[in-house]
């Protein structure tokens, strides 16, 4: 069982390896698929298998087992497009000779919609957020985090930034003059993506707030090199820190937290974009969506618009 494991590790190693190589793959992306795999190599060795000799019935018993352990579909889903991808890759490398997943089908599942907050709850978010980056009151280093938090957000907004984008920005983004960001994204790949004007001047208080903190004439850290710095490995805030000072955020404003996060503000971007009329083409871009099927989520929000138009302005619909 022991050779089991270290022959699986050493194929996970490979295969993560060649999507960061030939895919750009980020960090995310591989930590997701290593823990996938462990789990399925971990199952594998109870029933004394490993990857180059599991059996189709061997994998459908193991999606079962994730099934009785209580994984929404959506999980089990993403778990089975782990195993395709993995031996699709261990036949192309003819590390086997055939490929036990391929006709392995998934959980029927609809396609859930993402969360979306509506345009009141954003304001009353941002609201929230900018009265707090605003009060005289509070001490220096509450006011500097309140003023991060209320940049973070307009900047979030104004974007549809991945979070990891979002915390990761350099200084630079915040030049005076710049009316675009250029923005390095999943597979390294960079995008522009435009700026407003309630954003730009998000950062330029930040900014300052964050220099009269310092004090005049202090030079800035080596870590300024990032636009929201931290004292943490990464020398950026975290995903994390970020997402839980927005549902402390969000309960303040009177929004339930559990429907809060970085994420769906991203959402909220893009539909609301929608809603008012932007084509499904350029929120792909801003997005930057690969595959013009990942943005398709959205398309729920233009039927309904279009259910709107047609209703209150065609000449035939019922008064």
């Amino acid at each position: 069982m022991k050779s089991h494991n270290s022959s699986d590790a050493k194929l996970i190693a490979l295969f993560l390896d060649m999507l960061a190589a030939e895919q750009g793959a980020g960090e995310n992306t591989l930590d997701a698929y290593r823990r996938d795999l462990e789990d399925l190599s971990a199952f594998l060795a109870r029933a004394r298998r490993n990857f180059v000799i599991a059996e189709t019935q061997t994998l459908r018993d193991y999606l079962n087992d994730l099934d009785l352990r209580g994984f929404k579909s959506s999980s089990v889903a993403r778990r089975l497009s782990a195993m395709r991808h993995l031996f699709r890759f261990l036949l192309s490398e003819r590390v086997r000779s055939d490929d036990p997943a391929a006709i392995l089908s998934g959980p029927k599942r609809g396609r859930s919609l993402p969360k979306v907050l509506s345009i009141a709850d954003v304001d009353r978010l941002l609201g929230r957020a900018k009265a707090d980056a605003e009060s005289l009151d509070a001490p220096p280093a509450r006011r500097l985090r309140a003023a991060r938090l209320y940049c973070l957000l307009e900047v979030l907004y104004a974007t549809g930034l991945r979070v990891s984008e979002l915390v990761s920005l350099p200084l630079s983004a915040a030049r005076r003059d710049a009316r675009m960001i250029v923005v390095r994204g999943k597979g390294d790949k960079e995008r522009l993506v435009p700026l407003n004007n309630a954003s730009r001047q998000a950062m330029a208080d930040y900014l300052q707030t964050m220099a009269d903190q310092r004090g005049a004439g202090k030079a800035a850290s080596p870590r300024q090199s990032w636009l929201f710095p931290s004292f943490g490995e990464s020398g950026h805030l975290t995903r994390q820190h970020f997402a839980r000072e927005l549902k402390e955020l969000a309960a303040a404003a009177g929004l339930a937290p559990r429907l809060v996060s970085p994420h769906v503000l991203r959402h909220a971007f893009a539909s609301h974009l929608l809603h008012n009329g932007a084509d499904l083409r350029i929120v792909q871009t801003l997005l930057g969506h690969t595959d013009i099927s990942t943005t398709q989520i959205y398309t729920h929000v233009v039927e309904e618009r279009l259910k709107s138009l047609v209703r209150d302005l065609h000449p035939l619909a019922e008064a």
